[in-house]
């Protein structure tokens, strides 16, 4: 289910990577909730062998540029942007960029870190931000980095610094692929898939793909990914990767909540290649890899794939954002004005028949659900200060998997979960 880690990590910006032990790793960055600036100054790791991409465990702090312990001796105390990571040879090796533009490389013996002993990458530090690292079959490695163009080099065998005969500094450009930052390369049958943050509709929200016969390209573009708009009423951009696991490729991204441009979270997609190995265009869900949810639980209403007018997603008030438990909900629903405003789930499981449901809510006003082909099927009246559980009778039976979404009309709604009933 998205999002796919618990609620107290926010990690966007995610390169998910299969490690020689066949595990599943996420490096990003990490929001700090609440927080308008982007990122922070460490990293952590998480690993799955789950199929279904439920169950990660944490791995801790991988990498830290605080004053008192500066990981990037050159840059102390900056603020960490999108990492990478790559084994080769026996080492792992972490790529790291920040907000004054440094790029570097740290080193580990283990996939989760911890990683020290940072160098800065000569040929790129200081030149922009967004790593992404490949090792080619022949074990050459390769390096692209960049904002609103896309470079690109053969990386040298100590992999910290660049072969500059091999440089590229236009492989990809805002103006003819969109390009805006956040490259990140895969290989599937002989091609080179760069996948990118797309401006190309107007805002930066789209992770699209160009192809290429060889790591330096030339890339043509192929289309967009997955786009994250409307999943927060401020979102701005989106970053991740694809990557393959048991045989299945999944695109990996993050969407914005707290009505914030920040406070990120990654998400997942199965993603299909048709026979010419274009990638399908594939909708934000709140299923993720995990399959359409079960519509007899409550329904946790922090998981909407996409939302419109004021709602967004936020901790429950009083609760602290910081804690391991802490609850969210649909929140601001109205923001004091006598507004609809709507979130969507995808994709809801209702087997042979829901003839009811419930809601647990507060604020001032009407909340309805409306279910896919059945049009709007209940309503409650909410006028509460505090939470309460209300429920109705459905105007017809709902079967089916279908996509859901939860209507609220009035001041100051919020929504904790909702779930139908038999």
């Amino acid at each position: 289910m998205n999002p796919i880690l618990p609620r107290k990590y926010f990690t966007p910006d995610v390169e998910a990577r299969v490690m020689p032990d066949g595990k599943l790793y996420l490096y990003g960055s990490q929001d700090i909730s609440g927080d308008p600036a982007y990122c922070s100054k460490k990293y952590h790791v998480f690993v799955t062998e789950d199929p279904k991409l439920e169950q990660w465990t944490d791995c801790g702090v991988s990498f830290q540029n605080y004053a008192e312990n500066p990981g990037i001796p050159w840059s102390p105390d900056t603020i960490l942007y999108a990492p990478d990571a790559i084994h080769k040879d026996g080492k792992y090796y972490l790529y790291i960029c920040g907000e004054n533009n440094f790029e570097g490389v740290a080193e580990a013996d283990s996939p989760a870190g911890p990683f020290g002993n940072a160098k800065a990458i000569e040929g790129a530090d200081g030149r922009s931000i967004d790593p992404s690292i490949f090792v080619d079959d022949d074990r050459q490695a390769y390096y692209f980095w960049g904002q609103f163009r896309l470079m690109g080099a053969k990386m040298n065998p100590d992999m910290a610094s660049l072969d500059m005969d091999t440089l590229n500094t236009s492989l990809l450009t805002e103006m003819e692929h969109g390009f805006h930052e956040g490259a990140s390369i895969r290989k599937r049958n002989g091609k080179y898939y760069m996948v990118y943050t797309d401006i190309a509709r107007g805002k930066a929200t789209c992770m699209s793909y160009a192809v290429a016969d060889a790591p330096l390209g030339p890339y043509k573009k192929g289309g967009v990914i997955v786009d994250n708009i409307y999943c927060d009423p401020k979102s701005w951009n989106d970053h991740g990767s694809i990557e393959e696991f048991n045989g299945q490729w999944y695109v990996f991204y993050h969407r914005s909540s707290q009505n914030s441009v920040t406070s990120r979270r990654v998400c997942v997609e199965p993603i299909f290649f048709d026979e010419n190995g274009f990638i399908k265009e594939v909708e934000m869900t709140s299923q993720g890899a995990s399959g359409p949810i079960n519509g007899f639980a409550a329904i946790d209403a922090s998981v909407a794939c996409r939302m419109k007018g004021n709602v967004y997603i936020a901790p429950e008030a009083g609760c602290d954002r910081f804690a391991d438990d802490v609850n969210e909900v649909l929140t601001n629903a109205g923001g004091g004005n006598w507004i609809e405003d709507w979130a969507e789930y995808k994709y809801i499981d209702l087997a042979d028949g829901a003839k009811a449901w419930k809601v647990r809510a507060s604020g001032c006003g009407k909340v309805s659900v409306m279910v896919q082909d059945y049009g709007i099927v209940g309503s409650v009246e909410v006028n509460a200060e505090e939470f309460a559980e209300l429920s109705g009778e459905l105007t017809r039976t709902v079967e089916g998997v279908k996509a859901v979404w939860i209507l609220m009309d009035g001041k100051g709604i919020c929504v904790d979960w909702f779930g139908f009933e038999k």
